[in-house]
């Protein structure tokens, strides 16, 4: 929760002034360290209650009390820093002794008091016992009735699930249904359990539902219930007893067992036991919102995952929804109806809680014309149609909210920083949720890493959707559905977490110079200038988050407002506003650790950035070809990733004593002219682009040492009139290069036998004309780890490829290669995926007769 996070986070923040500031403190070096024992203290307790799903109001209010707490002192110490670097003083003598006075009074004062709080909500907590509010949420979920009169569409879904049950296995088949919350899983299986082919291939049929207050014997104890009324004697076994009786009971004839709703792999590990995965006749079926239970409990038939409903099957429950039958809609509502059902985006449980407000409308009013004026209305903004219904949404995802790791949750809540129906990039999300603070180093993996597994898991649990994935079958586009973004929002409003303003709060000066009081984030999805030109003052925003679909250019006195009013940022993502130039008094924030600018004509990065001590992700979209760095980029001591379509030329070299480039991981692009020295300083590099002449970066080629080196592209400038006479030998390749990607070189086909000495390479992208000439032989042995290849706009005419070239190869992009007339015939019986445009029509007929996908991109050509 965001007490937790904010802890950990002013735990990393206090470290790191003993560590890294200590010329600055000096004096109260002693009560820093204090100060780190009681927030360790505090953070411990804190963990250790983590483990309560949810809580009463008191301990709530005092989790709270904490978080502000926390921030005030986080505050504090940010002042104090920024106060001393800008005097350039050390905290000295008087000077010292007053620095250390203020720091043991805030300890003293609030952070004590805090633990003590902390304590008392600790012992409340142990000797509560059960959650009752815990309980509420289930026995909510639980008296929701399945819709069996309502089932509409997935026909398909319940055709594939119905021929697992009736596929005649070897043993025991364990059928995993999985889905996010709300998708109808429950409905689905009680249709398909009460088929009526299916009951009667079925003679034993047992529905049991797992909840989160899981007990393993009443499991048990419900099975059993269809083959004896002695409850007294069932209760009166242990639980070995009550397995080996379960066992022999549906060990001697055909059955079907539906568990609904399992939470976790434990519960399923604590009742496996008693399932005969001898008996071939029997069928097990759960479902789960958790593609990790899926995964874990599956025997013969993988888990099955739940698609949401289509557009047609949408509108088929709605009009049930709200009419009763189909059929009865008028045809004055049907365009509209349409349109709030696709909007639903498939899950069920969106389309009935929406579908009662719009029956409450349809009986209410008198005219179909004004019915279809309201729906407009719940068409334009379905959220705000939803609000008044929302609890019932939100009980629903706060089953799942609540099962999550500590680690997860804030992670989690963050998602509905993004505006409805935003792509969310995944590199974006994972750099923001680094420079939140809500990544912790474990010792074992990155920091990126760690956010990379934090995406994963949130994607298994079905509370964020995959949008787009890459050739290497990575993540690279997210979404976040409605009800879940809807929750989010509501929950970290909260836990102040972050303020998602809303349009209609603009419009009605509904939000006050007073909220602006407690707000840590700030997300604006909006009018910028309407919400600036109230003159609100921020001192405690940290994050000021702008998602934008489309651009918006600021009123030059609203530029100014950004770091006039909000001095303490620590994140400004503002992709959405474009700036005229470089805001020159960025540098006045001192505490930023995360900036994205879109400025089209900026071609300088000023001195001062060097300034920004906290800095670790610099993005700057421009339309310019190159950025002359001025600031000195040695001395960014935390900078991780610095990304940018232009070709960055660092003026300012290595000086004795700089700290800076051990962090960085992404340096995308940089000048050829600049490589050398990068090679030598960022040795942790994973990522980098360069773009430029690169005849003398390949006449020198420094990356040989650059040992984490694991993605490059190269990108030739002018390439016309800069044609590259050949590649460095592939021992100057970074010696654990994974991704290469190379554009306009315009190199011979036969240099390519360099690369295919690059013994780790698994990608290679060759876009506009990287290599020329109309024949592509390849040698034996050659890209022996390579599964994803792309040639892109390409004057190739012959490929031949001997048998032992390319054994990995899995995906194939061929774009604009209009005349290359044929793709080996080795290569083509070990693709996996073919992915084509403005390629002859001849490149896919052998592909057909063989189980390659093809997607196709563009018009084949004759």
């Amino acid at each position: 929760m965001a007490d937790h996070a904010a802890v950990t986070f002013l735990l990393e923040q206090v470290t790191e002034v003993i560590r890294g500031y200590a010329d600055l403190i000096s004096s109260a070096d002693k009560e820093f360290k204090k100060l780190k024992e009681d927030v360790e203290e505090l953070k411990g307790i804190l963990k250790d209650t983590s483990s309560t799903s949810t809580e009463g109001k008191s301990v709530r209010l005092i989790k709270n009390q904490i978080r502000d707490v926390v921030y005030e002192v986080e505050d504090a110490i940010d002042t104090w820093l920024t106060e001393s670097k800008a005097k350039h003083r050390l905290m000295r003598g008087a000077a010292g002794l007053t620095f250390a006075r203020k720091v043991k009074t805030l300890r003293v004062g609030q952070v004590k008091e805090m633990l003590q709080k902390a304590n008392e909500m600790k012992t409340a907590l142990k000797s509560a016992g059960t959650n009752k509010e815990a309980e509420v949420l289930e026995r909510r979920k639980e008296d929701l009735p399945i819709r069996i009169d309502k089932v509409v569409g997935l026909k398909d879904e319940e055709e594939k699930i119905k021929g697992y049950l009736m596929t005649d296995q070897h043993e025991l088949d364990v059928i995993p249904i999985i889905g996010m919350p709300g998708l109808g899983k429950t409905t689905l299986t009680w249709k398909i359990y009460n088929d009526q082919k299916i009951c009667y291939d079925f003679p034993i049929r047992i529905w049991v539902h797992f909840s989160q207050r899981f007990n393993s014997k009443e499991v048990l104890i419900q099975i059993m219930k269809h083959f004896t009324s002695q409850m007294d004697e069932l209760h009166s076994m242990s639980l070995r007893e009550l397995c080996n009786k379960v066992h022999a009971c549906l060990s001697r004839d055909k059955f079907l067992l539906v568990v609904d709703d399992v939470w976790k792999t434990e519960h399923w590990d604590a009742i496996k036991d008693a399932l005969p995965y001898g008996n071939a006749n029997g069928k097990v079926m759960i479902t789960s919102r958790e593609m990790t239970v899926g995964r874990h409990v599956k025997h013969i038939t993988e888990p099955h995952a739940q698609r949401p409903l289509n557009r047609e099957e949408s509108w088929e429950l709605l009009q049930l929804e709200v009419f009763g039958r189909l059929g009865n809609c008028p045809n004055a509502l049907q365009g509209i109806g349409n349109v709030i059902a696709e909007k639903c985006k498939g899950v069920p449980m969106t389309i009935v809680v929406l579908g009662g407000v719009l029956k409450d409308q349809y009986l209410s009013l008198k005219s179909d014309a004004l019915v279809r004026e309201k729906w407009n209305e719940v068409a334009e903004n379905e959220n705000l149609a939803l609000e008044d219904k929302k609890q019932v949404i939100v009980d629903i995802v706060a089953l799942s909210y609540h099962r999550l790791p500590e680690r997860l949750r804030d992670c989690f809540l963050y998602l509905g920083v993004f505006p409805a129906g935003y792509p969310v990039q995944t590199l974006t999300l994972m750099y923001l949720w680094i420079s939140e603070g809500f990544i912790q180093p474990d010792g074992k993996r990155s920091l990126e890493k760690i956010a990379e597994d934090n995406l994963n898991d949130l994607i298994s649990r079905n509370l964020l959707m995959v949008q787009k994935t890459n050739a290497m079958r990575e993540v690279k586009v997210c979404r976040v559905h409605d009800i879940i973004r809807m929750f989010c929002a509501d929950e970290a409003e909260k836990q102040n977490l972050f303020r998602d303003v809303k349009p209609q709060e603009e419009n009605t000066g509904a939000f006050k110079a007073s909220d602006m009081e407690t707000i840590r984030r700030l997300c604006l999805h909006s009018d910028l200038d309407k919400f600036f030109s109230a003159k609100l003052k921020g001192d405690r925003v940290r994050s000021f988050l702008c998602f934008r679909k489309d651009d918006t250019d600021l009123k030059a006195e609203n530029v100014s407002a950004i770091y006039e009013n909000f001095v303490n940022l620590r994140i400004l993502q503002s992709k959405s506003i474009k700036f005229k130039k470089f805001p020159p008094k960025l540098i006045k924030l001192n505490h930023l650790r995360y900036i994205v600018l879109c400025v089209p004509e900026v071609d300088t990065l000023p001195d001062q950035i060097s300034q920004l001590w906290n800095m670790q992700t610099i993005i700057v979209h421009t339309n310019s070809e190159s950025l002359t760095m001025k600031a000195s980029l040695w001395k960014m001591i935390r900078v991780r990733h610095i990304k940018t379509k232009a070709a960055i030329v660092l003026e300012k070299k290595y000086v004795e004593g700089d700290q800076g480039g051990a962090n960085l991981q992404t340096l995308n692009r940089l000048s050829p002219e600049s490589v050398k020295e990068v090679s030598e300083r960022a040795v942790y590099l994973k990522t980098l682009g360069v773009r430029g002449k690169l005849a003398s970066l390949f006449n020198d080629m420094p990356l040989g040492n650059m040992k984490h080196l694991e993605k490059l592209k190269l990108y030739q400038a002018a390439a016309s009139e800069n044609r590259l006479p050949r590649l460095p030998d592939s021992s100057r390749f970074p010696p654990n290069l994974k991704r290469l990607t190379l554009s306009k070189t315009f190199l011979e086909w036969k240099h390519m036998s360099t690369l295919a000495n690059i013994l780790d390479l698994e990608v290679l992208k060759l876009k506009d004309n990287a290599f020329i000439g109309i024949q592509w032989d390849v040698p034996n042995n050659g890209f022996l780890k390579l599964q994803v290849l792309h040639i892109l706009n390409s004057d190739l005419v012959i490929w031949t490829a001997s048998e032992s070239a390319f054994p990995t190869l899995r995906h194939l992009e061929l774009k604009n290669c209009e005349n290359l007339n044929g793709i080996p015939e080795g290569i083509l019986q070990r693709l996996e995926n073919l992915d084509i445009g403005r390629v002859r029509k001849s490149i896919t007929d052998p592909a057909k007769h063989l189980k390659v996908q093809i997607k196709l991109g563009a018009d084949l050509i004759a």
